[in-house]
């Protein structure tokens, strides 16, 4: 169930590690000229029989209506099925994820595990909640069923057990609401603060702003490791016909200010080539891994800079102010693309 004083366990947790204090602010106290927050619809709770109404400044990522929101882990069409408007994992089909990438963010997950309950410990109705497709919310069927402490529903899989265990019956939606402030790293790739986390379940404070050790998995702990400041968020594939339903999330603070997807290579790959600007400029795409570079060519010498999905055809650098928007004909094939730099655009051709 949505409950409106969530947003205060958001404003806690997140001003632990990305808010500013008041003197820090630049404000006085009782400032007049402080900007407002912004007006938002809190949204309606839900209840057994239906889903309620997300806040108005959330993106939803399951409503349901359809998957678009969702793919394979490899930016493919995924295999999970929508029956009359509830996701449904399907077992032997792997993870999914989003094509929007997130950080710092609140997020609302509603499940249910199968009817009639089968199997025992982890056998029985587990999936799991991925934020950054590194940090595992457990997913299982945990009522009257035990397992593993660190392994329970609620837990952040192989680091914290949940503080209470206020499972429903298989069948009965169960709801996670969740604040998550990504891990910061500096410039040399050092850990300056980790992942935290709290977790509302079922309406029931069952994670208080812990500091996960590191990316969560199976019968290992691993350490951090320099990653990007947004990623995709993932569902678990365990082999149970877990259900879904009614997932939305609101990203928070600096990250909800550009948008961020993760495309397929596939797709990517039909950008990679070389486009002349000018006479004296060129751009040549690359890829590597699921992410395109930008390598400016001229007489000064070449220039690289990653470039981050807004769109499926438009990328844009984060240290620099320059972005390209990809121009397809009807046939799907690129032809050229825009160049904005620096307050200018200019269209380049694919010459190669």
């Amino acid at each position: 169930m949505f409950l409106p004083a969530f947003g205060l366990v958001v404003l806690a947790v997140l001003s632990s590690g990305t808010g500013l204090s008041q003197s820090e602010s630049g404000y006085k106290m009782h400032d007049w000229n402080r900007p407002r927050p912004p007006v938002v619809d809190p949204g309606t709770p839900g209840s057994q029989e239906a889903p309620g109404k997300p806040p108005s400044d959330a993106t939803v990522l399951f409503d349901g209506k359809d998957l678009t929101q969702w793919c394979a882990m490899d930016g493919s069409p995924t295999k999970w099925v929508n029956k009359d408007g509830v996701m449904e994992c399907v077992a032997g089909s792997g993870m999914i994820r989003t094509f929007q990438n997130f950080g710092d963010c609140q997020l609302h997950v509603e499940w249910s595990a199968p009817v009639p309950p089968m199997g025992k410990s982890q056998g029985r109705g587990n999936s799991g909640v991925f934020l950054m497709g590194l940090f595992e919310i457990q997913v299982l069927d945990n009522f009257e069923n035990e397992t593993y402490a660190d392994g329970y529903a609620g837990s952040v899989y192989g680091e914290f057990p949940p503080l209470v265990n206020p499972a429903r019956p298989p069948g009965q939606w169960q709801t996670y609401d969740i604040v998550f402030a990504r891990p910061r790293f500096d410039p040399k790739g050092q850990l300056v603060s980790p992942a935290r986390l709290t977790l509302l379940y079922n309406g029931v404070l069952a994670q208080n702003d812990v500091a996960l050790t590191g990316p969560t998995t199976w019968m290992v702990h691993l350490p951090y490791s320099p990653q990007a400041e947004k990623l995709p968020l993932s569902l678990q594939d365990h082999g149970n016909p877990v259900r879904f339903r009614n997932i939305w999330i609101r990203e928070v603070g600096t990250d909800a200010k550009q948008k961020e997807f993760t495309y397929s290579n596939q797709l990517l790959d039909r950008y990679e080539g070389l486009y002349r600007v000018t006479p004296l400029l060129s751009i040549e795409i690359l890829r590597k891994g699921q992410q395109l570079y930008m390598k400016l060519i001229s007489p000064g010498g070449e220039h690289e800079h990653a470039l981050f999905a807004e769109s499926r055809t438009k990328f844009f650098a984060k240290e620099v102010d320059s972005s390209v928007a990809f121009q397809v004909n009807d046939q799907g094939t690129v032809e050229s693309l825009d160049f904005y730099m620096a307050g200018d655009t200019n269209r380049a051709r694919k010459v190669k």
